[in-house]
């Protein structure tokens, strides 16, 4: 092959060895082009300058073993099959024990294999390592017997099926080396001496055959920073063409406002002060509005968007409120009415439950202009949603919904103001990552009667005690929720369900009116059993975590979650939130069934602290950024290498590189392959981008 034919693009079926079976397997798992292949990273190296002798091994460390498989086989006990290994490299032995997948692992392990074990050192009856991570090794003409850095890449199934393994991939990648010399960098010389960061060349050639630890270090550097780099972009071209959307000012301080503010029966914190201040200084300006809310529970988000909609009224422009759940719409639709019918300003509600009669007769009037505030869930998006005027949007629980949603939304007005507003604290890293297009407004300050929420953990064995509690609660006229993770109990699970719960709690409680609610219930279920809660016709209301948001009882004292080992952090910090809301002493129990270390550890920070920043800086390091986000949401993050944890420094030196870009370049004119990366990784997310 000539160099002129070294184009990235090549077919890997090009390359010698991929044959009609391993090019599926490679296409299986997107591998079609060489440079995809390029982009397929190891998962880890073996340093073969740090492998440890047996004999030199010490309790608790974490190390790479080489050797052979003595003898191995399955082993019953009373209560499960296991399968052992001894492995040995002649200067000792040690045991390898997995507890689940022992048919798998032997298909997989036999006699005279040759390892590399991966696993932390544990000690009975000898040396052992429990579910050891490994990788076969080719002792004849396997490089990992020349003393260098050796990259072990991921192996799926269906590549050990066709017999794609580590040294088959270091082979091919030998032969991708050529077209390496193919590869254009994003950036020019003096930004990667700024940066002090590697060419792309010399990096995707590092991150697959490196010389030293330091080469891959810088390797993983590089490529970590462009991972961030273009989802930083991205978040500042958003947030630079929302700025450049020209919109008509709106006027502060009408009269319907200065008498909802005056009317309101307590002071605003200082915080909603500097908050309103700052929305404010937004909808008076030329730009549309796209601004982060955060406050912890109870902080007074909703007096803020109530306050804000009225200006947006005055203004004779409409509003939709757009809410996660048909609760929490409903239960800003009676806050919102309090206020609002002081003032003679129109809002109506949709939500499924509604006849189709009504709803036509809402959307129609809603067309015509005649409702000012319109309060739903996501069918607000519906096409058939229409309105006269659309001024001002606020999506409450924001995080709950997508990116598109949000645009669809915005596409039905003309350039409208976008408040989003969320009581899940969201740790920096995150916030300037996922939220970089928006503008952030944050409420720190609780209002002066909130009462702090008394937290416990303890252990199921006290429940008796709990429940002792619970009845002088409800015997003072206070409510208690009780939360379980699951609707019923499966094969799979061993947790506490609700309807199962729900049966023995009603005999704990026999003086007590118990009522169930989870989301398998019809919505006319879920609202009559709500309803009859906010009531007070029932003392205990039985839970799955449907209560999460969407309920504001404030005679509501206990709150007991059980199995609170399983609920991240955050989970559990909006759960406690659903108590102390009125003027008692509230206590959120947190019973712990399945005691480890691990879920002792956390469930102690909710103990200590209330601050709902701090609660999920740890939920984030124990459960990664997935979980804070939806499906849709999690694929936003197009990551390989990166770390939203762990790469604070990094993240905010991408973000202030790409705003110097987008300051001087901003439509990419003058950087057309990193123009192409973005377009490449994130085209879905163009709705309000314009740079092609």
């Amino acid at each position: 092959m000539s160099e002129t034919d070294y184009s990235l693009n090549t077919s890997i079926k090009n390359l010698k060895g991929v044959g009609p079976k391993k090019l599926q397997a490679f296409n299986n798992s997107s591998i079609y082009s060489v440079i995809d292949l390029l982009n397929y990273y190891p998962r880890r190296y073996l340093d073969r300058s740090t492998v440890k002798l047996i004999k030199d091994l010490k309790m608790h460390d974490s190390v790479t073993i080489l050797g052979n498989i003595e003898v191995c086989g399955i082993r019953r006990t009373r209560n499960r099959a296991l399968f052992e290994a001894i492995i040995s490299d002649g200067t000792g032995f040690v045991k390898l024990i997995w507890f689940n997948g022992a048919k798998y692992i032997k298909k997989l392990i036999k006699k005279d294999d040759r390892l590399a074990v991966h696993g932390k050192i544990e000690f009975f009856n000898g040396y052992q390592i429990l579910h050891p991570d490994y990788d076969k090794i080719h002792t004849d003409i396997d490089p990992i017997n020349t003393g260098s850095i050796v990259a072990l890449y991921p192996l799926t199934s269906e590549f050990k099926k066709v017999k794609i393994e580590h040294r088959f991939f270091r082979r091919l990648m030998r032969e991708t080396e050529p077209y390496i010399e193919k590869i254009y960098d994003y950036y020019d010389r003096e930004f990667l001496d700024n940066e002090k960061l590697i060419s792309l060349r010399k990096a995707i050639k590092n991150i697959h055959f490196p010389d030293s630890l330091n080469d891959l270090e810088l390797s993983i550097k590089r490529l970590k920073f462009d991972e961030h780099y273009f989802l930083q972009l991205l978040m500042v071209l958003r947030r630079s063409s929302l700025k450049k959307i020209n919109t008509k000012p709106f006027k502060i301080g009408g009269k319907k406002e200065r008498r909802i503010i005056d009317s309101l029966g307590f002071e605003l914190t200082n915080a909603q002060k500097k908050v309103i201040k700052e929305i404010n200084n937004d909808i008076a300006g030329n730009s549309a509005m796209n601004r982060l809310l955060q406050g912890d529970v109870g902080s007074g988000k909703t007096i803020v968007s109530i306050i804000t909609s009225i200006v947006a009224v005055e203004n004779n422009m409409q509003v939709a409120i757009m809410a996660p759940t048909e609760i929490l719409a409903n239960q800003h639709y009676q806050s919102f009415i309090k206020y609002l019918d002081m003032v003679q300003i129109s809002c109506a509600l949709i939500v499924g439950k509604q006849k189709n009669t009504e709803k036509e007769n809402i959307l129609s009037a809603l067309n015509d202009g005649k409702i000012d505030i319109i309060i739903g869930t996501h069918a607000l998006i519906q096409k058939k949603v229409k309105f006269s005027n659309l001024g001002l949007i606020v999506v409450d629980e924001q995080h709950r919904f997508g990116v598109l949603q949000r645009g669809n939304l915005l596409n039905k007005g003309v350039q409208p103001h976008l408040l989003a507003m969320t009581a899940t604290p969201i740790p920096r890293t995150m916030a300037i990552t996922y939220h970089g297009d928006m503008d952030l407004s944050i409420i720190d300050e609780m209002p002066k009667n909130r009462k702090k929420i008394i937290t416990k953990v303890v252990n199921d064995k006290r429940l008796l005690k709990v429940y002792d509690f619970m009845k002088q609660e409800i015997s003072s006229g206070r409510q208690c929720i009780v939360v379980y993770p699951l609707v019923e109990e499966t094969k799979k699970s061993d947790l506490a369900a609700a309807t199962e719960g729900f049966e023995k709690l009603k005999k704990a409680f026999t003086n007590a009116n118990l009522g169930l609610i989870h989301g398998k219930m019809k919505k006319i279920e879920k609202d009559t059993i709500m309803g009859q809660f906010v009531n007070n016709t029932i003392n205990i209301l039985v839970s799955t975590t449907v209560i999460e948001v969407g309920i504001d009882v404030p005679n509501a004292s206990v709150i007991l979650i059980e199995h609170s080992e399983r609920f991240g952090l955050t989970q559990l910090h909006q759960l406690r939130g659903r108590v102390g809301r009125g003027t008692a002493k509230s206590y959120c129990i947190l019973v712990e069934r399945n005691v480890t270390p691990n879920s002792k550890k956390r469930l102690e920070v909710l103990e200590k602290t209330s601050d709902g920043f701090i609660i999920a800086d740890e939920d984030l390091k124990m459960r990664g950024p997935g979980k804070f986000f939806s499906t849709e949401q999690s694929g936003f993050f197009n990551y390989k290498l990166a770390d939203m944890i762990n790469d604070g420094a990094l993240i905010r030196k991408a973000r202030n590189c790409a705003q110097r870009i987008v300051d001087n370049d901003s439509k990419l004119e003058n950087h057309l392959i990193m123009k192409q990366r973005l377009l490449n990784d994130y085209s879905q997310y163009f709705d309000t981008i314009n740079i092609t």
